[in-house]
């Protein structure tokens, strides 16, 4: 059973990097939104069935997300005012997810997740 599970996992590992490989730059950063959003949404969930391990795993997921893959990917040179803008406002989501996760405030996730659908559905209207 052990070896199905491995089996499982190794095609999954698998089939998120033949995804990540095949998509463009602004594909990703689609993915990364769409993962964060999501990750923080079974956060509140754990958090309201007072899984606090699970909660913590998800909300590590969309820190690293936030601080690692859509901060990173600001170019703060040609991105000016508006990358500037979107870093403060990563930071903030960052300082949200911290605080809700220790006062285990399912209002601070809502809102984090408030403030990245805002950014995806932007993002989503851009034309690469």
């Amino acid at each position: 059973m052990e070896s199905t599970k491995t089996a499982v996992n190794a095609y999954q590992a698998v089939q998120i990097d033949a995804a990540v490989l095949g998509a463009s730059p602004h594909e990703l950063i689609a993915k990364l939104l769409s993962k964060a959003i999501s990750s923080i949404g079974e956060a509140k969930g754990y958090m309201l069935n007072n899984d606090i391990p699970n909660k913590a795993g998800q909300i590590k997921i969309a820190i690293s997300i936030i601080s690692d893959g859509l901060r990173g990917s600001l170019d703060m040179d040609a991105g000016g005012e508006i990358a500037e803008n979107l870093d403060a406002l990563y930071e903030y989501m960052l300082q949200r997810l911290m605080a809700g996760h220790a006062k285990n405030d399912p209002a601070a996730l809502d809102e984090v997740n408030t403030l990245l659908r805002e950014i995806k559905s932007g993002w989503d209207g851009i034309k690469p």
